[in-house]
């Protein structure tokens, strides 16, 4: 496991610590993490803050050349408005802790040239089986159902 999905998985946890989906995201730049996030729907009834979104809110205004020198870790497979971000900026990477449980915009990304790393990782599956198992009617509208 490397630090930057780790980050993302602490980040996950962090959201369900906190009664929400366990969806966790960072935004590297160059090796250095410059926008941490995790979903928080439930906690701050918005529509738009998946991981990936609050990651990037976190992360700030940087220049385009930043986002497209960047790599987004996420725990989940990225869903359609968060792949539109991706795209959107220029992020030329994305890596995936898992896509069993929800598979995205994952064609759409990678259409538009957007290198995809499936990770497949067993912490970040059983976070969102949980969860899912739990709350599955938080789970449907997160994705939009």
């Amino acid at each position: 496991m490397d630090e930057f999905m780790q980050a993302a998985i602490d980040e996950a946890r962090l959201g369900l610590a906190e009664g929400g989906v366990p969806i966790g995201s960072v935004l590297v730049h160059r090796g250095r993490i410059i926008g941490r996030g995790h979903n928080q729907r439930q906690q701050r009834g918005s529509v738009v803050l998946h991981g990936e979104m609050d990651a990037l809110e976190n992360a700030g205004r940087q220049p385009g050349a930043v986002y497209r020198d960047s790599v987004l870790y996420t725990t989940l497979s990225p869903c359609p408005m968060c792949s539109g971000a991706i795209l959107l900026y220029g992020i030329p990477k994305v890596v995936i802790g898992e896509h069993r449980t929800f598979v995205g915009a994952e064609d759409t990304l990678r259409q538009a040239g957007i290198e995809l790393e499936v990770r497949d990782d067993v912490q970040c599956r059983e976070l969102m089986n949980t969860f899912i198992h739990r709350h599955p009617e938080v789970w449907a509208e997160d994705i939009g159902e």
